[in-house]
């Protein structure tokens, strides 16, 4: 998705909330934030790139003020922990359910939207997540995820967030013992906010459920751009046959190539305006949904064209 009005909103709320995770100094926090407000692409928006792109910019100017590669590693380590808490309940939900994969699908979009109720490391989750169980995602879009996945040999599975992870690793559990496809896990290279990385997903097993990987981008990037992929993860998605896209990120970035619409289905949940007109659903609806075009397709392509990633 091109960038829209909202999201630079979205971006400055973003940096507000992870500059203050990284100091608890007001005034260093307004120095940050000058610093934000003050890079040249808030002033003049380029409305033929993507948030994701932005977002990198802006993570390395406030990450570069603090000596640290990952400034985010505690915040992980306890999103990682409160979900590894969570896991056993979680397992026992999907085992209860009448159709397994359904619930875990559900559960992993669920946990898409629970990052920032766990920052403060206090919510109860549970009763949010049995709350939302009950707004499920359509049965044509399942149905026809579910489809897939029985056919499919190679599943390529673009995560997002710690924490979120550990729902990832419970569909991929579920899928397997349901159709017993190869699945491959691609995580972030370079830290960026509460992303997993490599050692978010080790922690949390996800290395025992799935093959994983980084996705070989040299830079913070919240989402996965193609051209910016190692040649090995390029080319495991050339191959598969079920591509799962997990989060906003993902889905800004992703939504703006070629040739995967026949094989990759977004999952996440609806938490924005630009995202609720997309794809004609309501706020905070959860969404498995493949790539909309045609007429329906009317966020930030009507009077721009298409740049190439690899110049951006």
């Amino acid at each position: 998705m091109l960038l829209q009005p909202d999201c630079i909103l979205c971006l400055l709320k973003v940096s507000l909330m992870a500059i203050r995770e990284l100091t608890p100094d007001e005034r260093r926090v307004r120095e940050l934030m000058s610093l934000v407000v003050n890079l040249p692409f808030m002033r003049r928006p380029e409305w033929t790139t993507m948030s994701p792109q932005l977002f990198e910019k802006v993570f390395l100017g406030v990450s570069s003020s603090f000596d640290d590669r990952d400034p985010f590693e505690v915040v992980k380590e306890r999103q990682n922990r409160k979900g590894l808490e969570l896991y056993p309940w979680l397992k026992g939900l999907v085992s209860r359910s009448n159709d397994p994969v359904f619930t875990a699908v559900n559960l992993a979009i669920i946990g898409n939207s629970l990052d920032v109720n766990w920052s403060g490391g206090s919510v109860e989750v549970e009763p949010i997540i049995e709350s939302k169980l009950k707004r499920p995602v359509s049965s044509p879009g399942y149905e026809e995820f579910r489809g897939m996945l029985e056919q499919a040999r190679r599943v390529v599975y673009l995560t997002d967030n710690a924490g979120e992870i550990v729902f990832d690793k419970l569909l991929i559990e579920t899928m397997r013992q349901s159709a017993d496809p190869e699945v491959v896990c691609v995580v972030k290279s370079v830290p960026v906010l509460n992303d997993a990385t490599m050692s978010e997903a080790r922690i949390v097993g996800l290395d025992q459920v799935a093959t994983v990987v980084e996705n070989g981008i040299d830079g913070p990037v919240p989402g996965t751009i193609l051209a910016r992929c190692s040649d090995d993860v390029r080319r495991l998605i050339e191959e598969a046959d079920l591509i799962i896209s997990k989060g906003g990120g993902n889905f800004d970035t992703l939504d703006e190539e070629v040739g995967l619409d026949d094989r990759l289905f977004f999952m996440l949940m609806c938490k924005c305006v630009p995202y609720c007109t997309y794809f004609s659903a309501k706020l905070y609806e959860p969404i498995l949904s493949r790539p909309i075009r045609g007429e329906r397709r009317r966020i930030g392509h009507n009077s721009v064209q298409r740049r190439d990633h690899a110049s951006l």
